[in-house]
């Protein structure tokens, strides 16, 4: 008789958390990329107005199915090949920059590939120096007592990597590694006086580096005051405001944005947040802030659950990079941070950008799931243990006793010593 088969055990909440927001990601990226691009498409495009969508469905495609095999299996292939991934994508950034190679776009030169198959090493990047800062200081705690140790290899290859993004230029990718890797110090344990220190001595570079590069002392006075040069420098930041502005607490309706259509700059790119605020309001970019939200309140939980140091802090390195992402985007379409180019993550049309990423929730995926797993089989093996413990007492109790009594068993002794 064939018996029936066990029951799949019930995925943790913070795996189902991720999961679900990621999803709500995707299914919004598909609506605001097809809404943002379609008119500019038709009219001086492709003449395709779903043109941007196919595209995207299909990166996303490929992202899930990176995302679904790396939950399953990927922590420890990751960690076998964080070495080889870091050094391919610096080789990958610096070829980018290389003239035959790589392609310009908008002035910067950030990816390499050829006609409509074309590849940021830059997103690629960001992630492989999240994986070896994680595999670093999970197996070398020591080096996190002293400031020298913080610094030297760790700190070192995330400068490299920066002024490397900066040469390109990408400061925005520059900004998220930063944000993660100051996560990543926290949550490994090092200690405040040289999180500081660090802190400190990069805020002092990153101030030097905007002011000393014409364009980004331009991004930068322009964010101090976009209405000054509202047709030049503050233009993209100018239309932003006004798209935001425009939609009111509910939107104009899905749609019906006004500055998508040859106003607003990169609208299914850097700037569809813009286009979600004009089309549905306050409440559209609060349900947007609401999934990240869920996403950050579950990558952390799955990182505090995880009973690996190198799971830990990879979960909440990960965390932090999507959520440093999102909050970027969020500030500089809002006019609260100076324009960096930071795509909005799983919304944002981008093949590069859209793929790592869903790669990287993944990972945190994987986590969830096997901390969660890890858990279950601690507490069935204490249960285990205590039915053991109950069982060997009783017999102990009843070896004591001498096992069952009859009756009559007391006096069974001779009647000559029953009186004494």
């Amino acid at each position: 008789m064939r018996q029936p088969s066990k029951a799949r055990p019930k995925p943790p909440i913070e795996y189902s958390i991720l999961y679900t927001a990621t999803l709500c990601l995707i299914a919004a990226g598909a609506v605001m990329v097809y809404s943002s691009s379609s008119a500019e498409s038709l009219l001086q495009g492709t003449g395709d107005p779903s043109y941007y969508l196919k595209r995207y469905v299909i990166y996303a495609a490929i992202g899930l199915v990176v995302m679904h095999l790396l939950s399953r299996r990927g922590l420890k292939a990751v960690k076998n090949v964080t070495g080889p991934l870091l050094v391919a994508s610096f080789v990958l950034c610096i070829a980018a920059m290389l003239p035959g190679v790589g392609v310009t776009v908008n002035g910067a030169t950030r990816w390499v590939g050829a006609g409509p198959v074309q590849f940021q090493p830059s997103e690629l990047l960001k992630v492989a120096v999240v994986l070896y800062g994680a595999q670093l200081l999970a197996t070398r705690p020591k080096r996190l007592l002293t400031l020298g140790g913080v610094c030297k290899p760790f700190l070192i290859v995330v400068g490299a990597a920066c002024l490397l993004l900066l040469k390109q230029p990408d400061m925005g990718t520059a900004l998220v590694i930063c944000f993660a890797t100051l996560c990543l110090l926290l949550a490994s344990g090092v200690r405040m006086r040289h999180i500081g220190i660090i802190v400190g001595a990069v805020v002092l570079v990153v101030t030097i580096l905007a002011l000393v590069e014409p364009y980004r002392r331009a991004r930068l006075l322009s964010f101090v005051d976009p209405w000054n040069d509202a047709r030049g420098a503050g233009f993209q930041s100018v239309q932003a405001m006004i798209a935001v502005g425009s939609g009111g607490f509910f939107g104009r309706g899905l749609g019906e944005s006004v500055q998508k259509v040859f106003y607003l700059p990169e609208a299914h790119t850097d700037m569809i947040l813009a286009v979600v605020g004009e089309e549905l309001g306050v409440l559209g970019v609060s349900a947007l802030a609401a999934l990240y939200g869920m996403i950050g309140y579950a990558g952390f939980r799955a990182a505090k659950a995880a009973r690996e140091r190198y799971a830990k802090l990879l979960a909440a390195g990960i965390t932090s990079l999507i959520l440093a992402q999102a909050v970027l985007n969020f500030f500089a379409v809002m006019g609260l941070a100076p324009l960096t180019g930071v795509p909005l993550p799983f919304v944002s049309y981008g093949n590069s950008n859209l793929i790592v990423l869903l790669g990287a929730m993944g990972l945190v995926l994987g986590i969830a799931k096997r901390s969660s797993a890890a858990q279950g089989r601690g507490l069935r093996s204490i249960d285990g243990g205590r039915a053991k413990d109950e069982r060997t007492a009783r017999a102990d109790r009843s070896r004591r006793h001498g096992g069952p009594r009859r009756a009559g068993a007391r006096d069974s002794r001779p009647a000559s010593r029953q009186g004494r």
